[in-house]
């Protein structure tokens, strides 16, 4: 019998771990950390090189009640949505959330305009709630974002959290609290590796390390261009895995937002019948676009509606038993 030649496909470099959260004796409060990254071959592929840690799914939850979110993913939520702590519970032991994302919602002065204080005040709220690590997500104003990390990071100095996002355009601040405070960082760029790798370069250049990087690379919705994001994620993956150590860091897709932000997630059946009931067609769209992303190189995938919780996580369970 002839020999079967070793057709695995292997790779120099591989993606860089990243933990997050910390507990008592790491100096935090933390009951569990979750630790990302790792791999040293494509997703899943475990049959290439080890794929040590699964993706893992952080649940949204925000500092002010979720108004702008259709009813059938505010309804799982609809006693708790006043207390951001409550919120994170629920979501933590009746849905089994690996992480939070605290989204500061509340401090955009398009909104409410809560201040740095009232910000650092959720945050404690939900870190006295749960066990598992944080992601703490700014309102996307940018001025505004840099009055309030400096306060919330100080909030949570040695909890480790992910703080984001860092841009191209405003990243010192947030460089410099959580170098300070010991926290992580995402790095956000617009569909485009080469911004993606600069926005890192940056951070590196401001002495912040590249393994304490997560990269968002942005993201779509199903059918809203997801194809292009997919394409711009896996070549990151490539370029990782081949020894690019500018964009070797685990990835974060925020799937929940852009899902949900669609029509064909959120139409009532009333408005369009032959689209089904929106009960299951939104969890449904939010679940699949998390598959897409998943098989493209997510480690984490921030999502919102239980039931597409429950079939992500089920997913992962069962593309992981390989190993």
């Amino acid at each position: 019998m002839q020999n079967v030649p070793d057709v695995r496909e292997s790779w120099p470099n591989p993606i860089y771990t990243v933990t997050l959260g910390a507990t008592p004796k790491e100096g935090g409060t933390r009951t569990t950390t979750v630790t990302v990254g790792g791999a040293r071959a494509l997703p899943f592929h475990s049959f290439d090189g080890d794929v040590p840690h699964p993706p893992v799914v952080a649940m949204e939850v925000w500092d002010v009640p979720a108004e702008d979110w259709p009813e059938h993913v505010r309804a799982p939520f609809s006693e708790v949505l006043r207390s951001p702590g409550e919120w994170a519970r629920k979501c933590v032991e009746e849905y089994g959330a690996d992480l939070i994302l605290l989204r500061l919602v509340g401090c955009d002065p398009l909104r409410e305009n809560r201040s740095p204080k009232e910000a650092a005040q959720a945050v404690q709220e939900v870190l006295k709630s749960v066990g598992v690590p944080l992601i703490i997500w700014g309102c996307g104003n940018p001025e505004k974002d840099n009055e309030v990390f400096p306060v919330v990071g100080e909030a949570t100095a040695r909890e480790n959290c992910l703080l984001g996002t860092i841009t191209q355009d405003n990243h010192k601040t947030l460089v410099a609290v959580a170098t300070a405070y010991g926290h992580k960082l995402i790095a956000e760029s617009p569909v485009d590796i080469n911004i993606a790798k600069q926005v890192n370069i940056l951070a590196m250049d401001a002495g912040f390390p590249l393994e304490n990087l997560v990269i968002y690379p942005s993201t779509g919705a199903l059918g809203y261009g997801i194809e292009y994001v997919y394409s711009i994620m896996e070549r990151i993956r490539l370029a990782g895995l081949g020894g690019d150590k500018f964009v070797a860091q685990p990835i974060l897709c925020d799937v929940g937002r852009e899902a949900w932000g669609v029509k064909e997630a959120r139409a009532p059946k009333e408005e369009v019948p032959h689209w089904g009931e929106e009960g299951l067609r939104g969890p449904l769209w939010e679940a699949t676009t998390a598959y897409m992303y998943l098989l493209a190189g997510a480690d984490i995938l921030v999502l919102r509606h239980p039931q597409a919780v429950r079939a992500v996580k089920e997913f992962i369970r069962r593309l992981m038993e390989g190993r």
